[in-house]
């Protein structure tokens, strides 16, 4: 795998809310979830339409969780912290998939391997600041 999943298991579907410069704000269908992400480019769709594509953040420090539900915080703005459960460990590239709710990939901190973590444990981290949307 490389820096990004190419799986459709790994895309996100959202509405393009609103953009900025090179921010975006994009609605999760069917939650409350506006996630303020960076993104490379102008989108070549006008807001309120839908779009696919990967997430990718870059975890401080992710921590095995003994329970707990999946979730990003805040729910509006830019993604701080996310809870999850691991669907993928990619060693090679040194980053995890994160099931929260919707798929995140997490680079980790210099200070973790991606070998330290099992598919289907629930995980939780705080996110270094602009997370980004490729789009499809």
């Amino acid at each position: 795998m490389t820096d990004t999943p190419t799986t459709i298991e790994f895309i996100v579907e959202g509405k393009l809310l609103d953009q900025s410069g090179d921010m975006i704000v994009l609605g999760i269908s069917g939650t409350d979830y506006q996630l303020h992400l960076k993104i490379a480019g102008k989108p070549d769709v006008p807001p309120s339409r839908f779009v696919r594509g990967w997430i990718h953040s870059v975890a401080r420090r992710v921590d095995v969780v003994p329970a707990g539900g999946r979730f990003i915080e805040p729910v509006q703005g830019r993604p701080r912290r996310i809870q999850g459960v691991v669907n993928r460990v990619d060693v090679l590239a040194d980053l995890i998939v994160v099931d929260s709710i919707i798929p995140i990939t997490c680079r980790l901190a210099a200070s973790q391997k991606a070998e330290q973590f099992e598919v289907g444990r629930m995980v939780s981290f705080d996110v270094e600041p602009d997370s980004r949307f490729e789009m499809q």
